[in-house]
């Protein structure tokens, strides 16, 4: 089944109130389906953020990309869930992730667990958060029944395990994290292929497929795409010139070869919702514009 495109703009950068309010009516102007904020300290902070982004807007969906489990506790959790989803009247999107810098847990007082210690908090976190959400307390704030949409970020055998069994939305990022202090790195093609072909096995027996997510690292419109990646070469000296024009990740190229390459890719890997960063909202809305109803 091929998913029709949806687009999401990933709000890192931090601004006050009327500036806030201006960006996202300008992503909802671009066509952004969906508003997202990061858990990321230095950044905005998610729930209130999309909150105010519902208010400043009409149409588009608004949730974190993706909450930090270890920075909440599920019953926290649930409350600010059910609140947020009264206040946008269901436009919310739940991101959840296991949290991988290892400085971000130190700075904010929170035990840094091993990989597995991690998978483990956050599968336990969204099984608390089912019971929780299902209880009178919390379901009768909320506008989406029995919950708002889940999505999950996931690399991991396990992680995938965990997306295939409760995500709505299974969101990868192409990069691997170190475990020891989150550091990325990217995976090239296949790698990536590999991963979604293991995810697949693991959803074998949904119903209901996921949708999958991709965040999009870098957007850059030229003519050149060779001459733009060479530039750009130092960033990921372990990949090829030609591995690097090969990573989803990566658009690069004139507004009708981007469109091209996420055409393909969805057919390739499946992928229909598609986030970039804030920084790269502008440009991106071009692509939008081109692939529209598709």
């Amino acid at each position: 089944m091929t998913r029709p495109f949806r687009f999401a703009v990933n709000m890192v950068t931090p601004a006050v109130g009327g500036e806030w309010r201006k960006r996202c009516r300008r992503a909802e102007e671009l066509g952004y389906d969906v508003i997202q904020v990061a858990d990321h300290l230095g950044m905005p902070a998610p729930f209130p953020s999309v909150v105010a982004a519902a208010y400043a807007t009409e149409r588009p969906r608004v949730g974190p990309f993706v909450l930090n489990a270890a920075f909440w506790t599920p019953a926290l959790l649930a409350r600010e869930i059910a609140t947020v989803d009264a206040l946008t009247d269901g436009r919310l999107e739940v991101g959840l992730g296991t949290g991988y810098v290892r400085e971000e847990h130190e700075r904010a007082g929170v035990a840094w667990r091993t990989p597995g210690g991690r998978v483990d908090h956050l599968a336990r976190t969204i099984r608390e958060l089912e019971r929780l959400l299902g209880d009178e307390s919390h379901a009768g704030q909320l506008v989406q029944r029995p919950r708002p949409p889940l999505l999950i970020g996931a690399k991991g055998d396990r992680m995938l395990r965990l997306t295939a069994e409760h995500a709505d939305i299974a969101a990868f990022t192409g990069a691997r994290t170190s475990p020891v202090d989150g550091t990325l790195t990217v995976m090239n093609a296949g790698d990536l292929a590999e991963r979604i072909t293991t995810y697949r096995r693991f959803a074998a027996g949904r119903e209901t497929p996921a949708e999958l997510n991709l965040l999009i690292q870098w957007v850059a419109v030229t003519r050149d795409r060779r001459a733009s990646v060479r530039e750009a070469l130092h960033r990921l000296p372990y990949l090829t010139e030609n591995e690097m024009l090969d990573l989803p990740m990566l658009l690069i190229g004139t507004v009708r070869q981007m469109a091209d390459q996420l055409r393909a890719q969805r057919e390739r890997y499946g992928f229909s919702y598609l986030t970039v960063l804030d920084s790269y909202m502008e440009e991106f809305g071009a692509v939008i514009e081109e692939l529209r109803g598709e």
